[in-house]
């Protein structure tokens, strides 16, 4: 099948938050426009999801929690680890996605922050130190939002290790795009959990629909804390049809590959620093400069991300690589700005 962008774009080019943008398989609308009018006055049943998401993640049954949105399963981890230890830590490495934070501060956690190291590289010895006896949450995220960069397999195993009595909650948010997984850890080490979520990829962000995986005695505290019906029969027929349409999610991945490329040449081209990622996006230092270019292109409705503030990512933008014509466009747009400059 060939896919191809949407006809229109209310609000321009959405490059800032890494999202699908090409949109969801055109199964997952078919799924929605065939719903019956029971489907929305029953309460549903998600056992056959369940399933279908276990052979998905190619796991053993009982290792799945579906969640709406992956966000409520970090904010359901850091309520675990509340019930856990009443004035618990948690750690977060920096950069970091903001939801980590916000979840910890809602109820009531202590964050420990492991400042980011030259480079953004994972800074392990350093999550290590942090971990002490209060310790019941490590929030781990690979590839990292917004550097892009991988953890290497037995960085978390080394930190899983070195504390027990804490939930590891590795956030694989674009897992889809990198390839790789911590799924296999989860047997072993039993206070690892992956959070998946089908945004992405899956181009179902407005859905609200994601997971958690674990080993199912690990997964039986937190079953007990989630609300029985948080995700809605919407959702779940379209991550059914999303789920049957690998074609769709390799075609799509092979486009953020593409533009990946792009954006590093344009970079390479000007002598502008970047990091190679592994998500849908890229991060790119452009100086003293990245406030004027991300108004630049916002006057010409492309929206890309201002990451100044991000710890260690000062100076920085980061674009959602997404379909290669958006990326193209972008480029434009971009190359505009930097003949503006007088470079």
């Amino acid at each position: 099948m060939n896919y191809t962008s949407p006809s229109s774009r209310p609000g321009g080019l959405r490059l800032h938050l890494n999202e699908n943008t090409a949109g969801c398989s055109p199964a997952v609308l078919a799924a929605l426009q065939s719903m019956q009018r029971t489907s929305a006055s029953e309460y549903p049943d998600y056992a056959w999801l369940t399933e279908q998401c276990e052979r998905y993640f190619r796991v053993d049954p009982g290792f799945v929690q579906i969640t709406n949105g992956l966000d409520e399963g970090l904010h359901v981890m850091a309520q675990a680890a509340k019930l856990s230890r009443p004035d618990f830590d948690a750690i977060v490495v920096e950069p970091a996605f903001e939801m980590y934070a916000a979840c910890i501060a809602a109820v009531g956690g202590r964050q420990v922050t492991v400042p980011p190291m030259a480079g953004l590289g994972f800074p392990i010895e350093a999550v290590i130190a942090a971990i002490s006896h209060r310790t019941r949450l490590i929030y781990l995220c690979d590839p990292n939002n917004p550097s892009g960069l991988a953890i290497p397999r037995e960085h978390v195993r080394r930190v899983a290790d070195a504390a027990p009595q804490a939930m590891v909650l590795v956030d694989e948010a674009y897992a889809d795009f990198s390839g790789r997984t911590m799924v296999p850890l989860l047997d072993r080490h039993r206070n690892v959990v992956v959070g998946r979520t089908f945004a992405k990829a899956h181009g179902l962000a407005a859905l609200r629909v994601g997971a958690l995986i674990a080993h199912p005695s690990t997964l039986m505290p937190i079953r007990r804390i989630l609300p029985p019906f948080s995700v809605n029969i919407c959702a779940a027929i379209a991550l059914r049809a999303a789920m049957a349409d690998r074609a769709y999610v390799d075609w799509y991945v092979e486009e953020a590959r593409q533009s990946r490329e792009l954006i590093y040449a344009w970079c390479r081209d000007h002598g502008i620093p970047y990091w190679p990622s592994e998500g849908n996006f890229v991060l790119v230092n452009v100086g003293n400069a990245a406030k004027a270019c991300v108004e630049a292109l916002a006057v010409r409705e492309i929206h890309i991300r201002d990451k100044t503030g991000t710890p260690g990512c000062e100076g920085c933008i980061r674009i959602t690589a997404g379909l290669v014509e958006d990326t193209k466009q972008c480029l434009a747009a971009m190359e505009e700005w930097y003949a503006t400059r007088g470079n």
